[in-house]
């Protein structure tokens, strides 16, 4: 079934209308954002939006988070500007990888852009290598055991495994984009040609099942797996909390969306 992009922006203005708030960025999560959707992959929406000033002047802890499980293709989720900014100032991946999502649906006021520009600031290699190793081992070991496997699950294998490849030699935020990785990264010939032999098929549809295991892909993660199980170990920590400057970029967000 056809899914009509025209609905996410009204199910934003629809939040914002409903929930008294005013969002600020809106993009795309998730694989259609990384580069390798399949053809029923839905729409992994997330947003940052902020609340009337009195909202944020309570004794009591709120709500933080809007969620909306729209339909099978479409999934709408948001974080409060106070709770993305508190994650920001530790380093947090998926609000990282959020902000240089090459899908935006909605920007608007000066906010996102400030935050983006204190992101080299406030990341954390050792932190950020730690997620990512995290997700990698999860899927490995639930997905890529075994004689036949989801082929479809060696991408959310590679991908936070290249991106601990990235932090390692970068010391920055990884791309989003799966195939950049694949470029950037990978150096060995045979291993990098079933890589793209797979990325090939998935974006010309093939609808994956269980297949033979690739032998080389999974030697390959089964190595690096152990390797940054050591390394993150003796990574760089850095990431500067940023506390004033963050404290700051609140209270300008709160005056220019709703005035002074």
């Amino acid at each position: 079934m056809t899914f009509d992009i025209g609905k996410i922006d009204s199910e934003l203005k629809r939040i914002e209308q409903e929930e008294g708030v005013r969002i600020l960025y809106a993009c795309e999560s998730g694989s259609r954002a990384w580069g390798f959707p399949s053809k029923d992959s839905d729409y992994d929406v997330r947003f940052i939006y902020v609340r009337p000033v009195d909202w944020y002047l309570s004794l009591f802890e709120k709500r933080d988070v809007i969620e909306r499980p729209i339909s099978d293709q479409l999934d709408i989720n948001g974080w409060d500007l106070k709770k993305a900014l508190n994650l920001f100032r530790k380093s947090n991946p998926p609000l990282l990888e959020w902000l240089q999502s090459p899908i935006q649906y909605m920007e608007q006021y000066g906010v996102t852009e400030q935050i983006r520009e204190l992101s080299p600031l406030t990341f954390s290699p050792r932190s950020s290598m730690y997620h990512y190793l995290h997700m990698a081992k999860g899927n490995f070991r639930e997905y890529l055991q075994g004689e036949y496997v989801k082929i479809k699950k060696y991408f959310y294998v590679l991908r936070p495994i290249l991106a601990c490849q990235w932090i390692e030699e970068r010391g920055s935020m990884p791309p989003m984009d799966f195939e950049e990785l694949v470029e950037q990264m990978l150096l060995e010939s045979k291993l990098k040609q079933e890589v793209y032999t797979l990325l090939a098929r998935k974006k010309a549809g093939v609808e994956f099942d269980l297949e033979p295991k690739i032998t080389v892909i999974n030697d390959y993660l089964d190595r690096q797996i152990a390797y940054f199980e050591e390394t993150a170990k003796h990574i760089a920590v850095s990431g500067e909390k940023q506390e004033a400057a963050l404290d700051a970029l609140f209270r300008d967000a709160l005056r220019e969306v709703w005035g002074s």
